[in-house]
């Protein structure tokens, strides 16, 4: 934490992680990504803030080990090693499949590695974007800031949440859900994504054990009442793509499809959850927060600058 205080001014403190001292600013990066700089003339105090206490409920889990059980949900059609990095590509279908994983050294300089990185993306007609996480032990704070550096622009920000699974399980009757290995054409004619293609279908039956959940609609509907999509993996159930009919929400249709999800990974031996929820989604937080979900870590996607904007 630092205190800091302008002449005149009143004192403020910013939480968050110093990534950087250099020329009289320091550059602190908050849990959320942001980053704040603090001329050093300001400057009162600061201390270290003991990391925050387990939390009673939910699974204890690694921000790395998170990471690659969603990398593994939601798998690419290419994919390249850059020492630890990960480079994925699937012809532009969602940032998670078209972005840089980076966990751990790329084996060279960032500035060589980066320029690898957009000629990789360059060359299969899509735009650069790396996928980087704050908020949690052994995240990428210094990465954001040094992105942010040489013009890489944060375009998305989500949330990783995790909770136990058995709560999910229970949390509604789930009649009516029909489960299936894979995304028919009702299914798909529920999911909001434009442009669907044979590649985006490939990303959404990839995975360790993936099972798609459907809501009937009444007869002559154009698509489900409700759909979801759930990745078993080990100990780790991994949620997405739930979507309910907007005439048809607030009927728990929502909470039936997780519960019939979770009790199909219940079978298989998974004991943890875990889901991503854009932060300006407060319906969806408040939704999973009461089926005992909480927040893990925030993690990002940065863009390319525009060579025009970074003067290369």
């Amino acid at each position: 934490m630092i205190e800091h205080a302008a002449p005149g001014e009143k004192f403020t403190d910013t939480v968050g992680v110093l990534t950087s001292w250099d020329k009289g600013v320091l550059l602190i990066t908050r849990k959320g990504g942001e980053s704040v700089r603090i001329a050093e003339s300001t400057l009162v105090a600061g201390k270290v803030v003991p990391a925050a206490p387990a939390r009673r409920r939910g699974p204890a889990a690694s921000y790395e080990e998170l990471a690659r059980v969603a990398a593994r949900a939601w798998r690419p059609v290419e994919s390249e090693r850059l020492g630890d990095w990960e480079l994925r590509a699937a012809s532009g279908f969602t940032r998670r499949a078209n972005s840089v994983l980076p966990l751990g050294d790329p084996g060279v300089p960032l500035d060589e590695a980066l320029d690898a990185v957009r000629r990789w993306y360059g060359e299969r007609g899509l735009p650069a974007y790396v996928q980087t996480a704050t908020g949690a032990e052994g995240t990428q704070e210094l990465l954001c800031a040094e992105l942010e550096a040489r013009g890489w622009v944060r375009e998305v920000t989500a949330e990783m949440w995790v909770g136990p699974l058995a709560p999910v399980a229970d949390v509604a009757e789930p009649s009516g859900v029909v489960l299936s290995r894979e995304a028919d054409e009702a299914w798909l004619a529920r999911y909001q994504r434009k442009g669907m293609s044979e590649v985006a279908l490939r990303v959404l039956e990839g995975g360790p054990s993936v099972w798609f959940a459907t809501v009937p609609g009444s007869e002559g509907a154009a698509a489900p009442a409700a759909i979801g999509r759930c990745v078993v993996d080990g100990r780790w159930a991994g949620f997405a793509a739930v979507e309910v009919d907007p005439d048809l929400r607030r009927q728990g249709l929502g909470t039936a499809v997780m519960a019939a999800l979770a009790r199909r990974a219940l079978d298989e031996g998974a004991s943890a959850a875990w889901l991503q929820v854009e932060a300006e989604n407060e319906g969806a937080r408040a939704l999973y927060a009461g089926m005992g979900f909480a927040a893990h870590h925030a993690y990002h996607h940065y863009r390319e600058p525009d060579d025009r904007d970074s003067g290369r």
